[in-house]
Formats: C-alpha cells, sequence, structure tokens
C-alpha cells in the first residue's frame, strides 16, 4: 500500500476512490503549513497539489531524498509551481489535468466578455434603491459581430473559439507555438494572426498562455495603450503577464471598456490600491477552472492517472 498526500481541496469521492486502495492524508489547508507540509512530503509516495503549492526548494527536496515519491498529480493545468525539471531530474513523473477544466474557463471568458460589453450588471444597487438607470445603461454592447483575440490557442483558446463563434464572434488568435497552417485554425474557423494585430483589432482580448520568461509581463503600458479603444482584457491564465498598474490607469483613462481578471501575482491578492474605484473591473480569485463539474473531472482524472502510476511494475 502507497501512501498519497493531497495538500489542497478535492472532490470527496474521488478522495474516497484514493483511499480504498492506498493510505491518503488528504487536507487541503496543508498548503498554508509549509513544516508540516515538507515532513508529510517526506513521507509520500504521491504528491496531488493545485496551483498554490509550490513544488520547488525544501518541498522538492523532501520528495526526493528519501527516493520514496513517484509521481506529483496537479489538479489543473498550469505548471508554474512546480519545479518540472527538477522533479523530472529526479525520476518523479508530473501529471498535469489536460482538458479537464477548458470548458469551465471557456464559459469563463465568454461569460465575463458578455457581462463587460453590456455593463448591465452594475445596475443593481440603484434599482434595489429605487433608482431607475436605464438611460445610462442602454448604450451597452452586443458580443454578436464583435471580434476575440486569443493570445494563445492551446485546447482552452480552441474550445473558447468554438464557443464565441456560436455567439456570432469572429475569431482570431496569435500563438507563438503555431504556425498559420496549424490544422486548429481551420478546424475552428479562426484566423491566425500577429500579437500586435489581435491587441489592435479585437474587442475582446482573452489571455491563454503560460507564465515563462518570455510571457512574464508581455501586456505592458505600450501594448495596453496598443489594444482598441473601449476593448475588453481577460485573463484566465497567470497573473504576472499583465502590468496591473498599468491596466489600472488605462481603465480609469476610459481606453479600455472593462477587464476580468481571475488570476494575480501573488496570489491570494493583497490589498491593492490601484484597482480601487477601477470602473468596469471584475476580479475572482481564481476560480475559471473550478467548477462543480470541472472539479469532478479534474479530481478523477488525476485519481485514476495517479493509482497507474502506483502500480507495481510488472
Amino acid at each position: 500500500m502507497s501512501r498519497i498526500v493531497i495538500t489542497e481541496f478535492m472532490d470527496e469521492r474521488a478522495v474516497a476512490r484514493l483511499r480504498a486502495v492506498h493510505e491518503v492524508l488528504y487536507d487541503p489547508a496543508l498548503v498554508d503549513d509549509a513544516p508540516r507540509l515538507v515532513q508529510e512530503a517526506a513521507q509520500a509516495d504521491a504528491l496531488i497539489v493545485r496551483n498554490r503549492t509550490q513544488v520547488r526548494g525544501a518541498l522538492l527536496e523532501a520528495l526526493v531524498s528519501p527516493g520514496r515519491c513517484r509521481v506529483v498529480g496537479r489538479l489543473g493545468v498550469g505548471l508554474d509551481n512546480i519545479d518540472v525539471a527538477g522533479c523530472e531530474a529526479a525520476g518523479l513523473r508530473v501529471i498535469p489535468a489536460t482538458g479537464a477544466n477548458a470548458l469551465s474557463v471557456a464559459e469563463y471568458v465568454v461569460a465575463t466578455a458578455m457581462l463587460l460589453l453590456r455593463g448591465a450588471y452594475r445596475a443593481t444597487a440603484e434599482v434595489a434603491a429605487g433608482r431607475w438607470p436605464r438611460k445610462a445603461l442602454s448604450s451597452g454592447r452586443e458580443i454578436s459581430g464583435k471580434t476575440l483575440g486569443l493570445v494563445g490557442f492551446g485546447t482552452i483558446g480552441q474550445l473558447t473559439a468554438r464557443l464565441a463563434r456560436g455567439l456570432g464572434m469572429e475569431v482570431i488568435a496569435f500563438d507563438a507555438m503555431m504556425s498559420a497552417d496549424h490544422p486548429a485554425f481551420a478546424a475552428t474557423g479562426v484566423r491566425c494572426a500577429r500579437l500586435d494585430e489581435v491587441l489592435s483589432l479585437a474587442d475582446v482580448v482573452s489571455l491563454h498562455v503560460p507564465l515563462v520568461d518570455s510571457t512574464r509581463g508581455m501586456l505592458n503600458a505600450e501594448r495596453l495603450q496598443a489594444m482598441k479603444p473601449g476593448a475588453v482584457l481577460i485573463n484566465t491564465s497567470r497573473g504576472g503577464l499583465i502590468d496591473e498598474q498599468a491596466l489600472a490607469g488605462a481603465l480609469q483613462l476610459g481606453h479600455l471598456g472593462g477587464a476580468a481578471l481571475d488570476v494575480f501575482d501573488p496570489e491570494p491578492l493583497p490589498a491593492t490600491p490601484h484597482f480601487e474605484g477601477c470602473p468596469n473591473l471584475l476580479l475572482t480569485p481564481h476560480i475559471a477552472g473550478v467548477t462543480a463539474e470541472s472539479n469532478e473531472r479534474v479530481s478523477f482524472m488525476i485519481a485514476d492517472e495517479v493509482l497507474k502510476a502506483l502500480q507495481p511494475a510488472v
């Protein structure tokens, strides 16, 4: 029997599937207790994490030094919280839940784009107070006929494109790793574009790239200024992609029509004065990929993959 340590929340039924075969320590608060986390990791044959557990440094050393741990399961797709090269060098297999939360993220992008373009979500307090701001809220924009620009065109970007096209949007996409003749563009009816085209032409820009050295700060003040006036920016990837202060300025000056941010650097987001009073800004706590359905898919995918990885070699 192997020992599995789970440091963040996971579907309880998937945890039960693991417990039926192995010893399991399931403690969603373990991520916030670094000394205990390192101690428990040293006794783990498998580690399962989400995005907050940093699998590097002392934690990685605790996994590696006894020579016991075989696999790290990631309840999600981003791997910037995991020293993948260090894990692989030590013989640890890293397994992300590729594709399992794609629909949840794609729906978040489309939903927030519709909210920000329409602007009507701001009316609740006024209407409840007996006011009637109908004229002020009568210039919202429809999503049909607008252009969606995707920065990154992997699994989530492609699914977002399909949903957007179903609503009548035109879709263009930039992906530094894909040539214009990549079959994904023809399959989804999306035009391959340069990054500067995406920013200047799109009414809605959505980010779908990993946080690496080449993408950190990619949406800086200059590129935000190059976006189409009134455009909406949505980030469900990683917080370090955007210069947050420059974004706040672009919103306050009215250059951008809105923004939805689900990810930040660092997380949790500390008190942030530059976001106070920003118009048309939606902030959510890294939940774009987390719904009841996606959590079930992600959890069972990783549970099954970890069980396979722990099977004795034949």
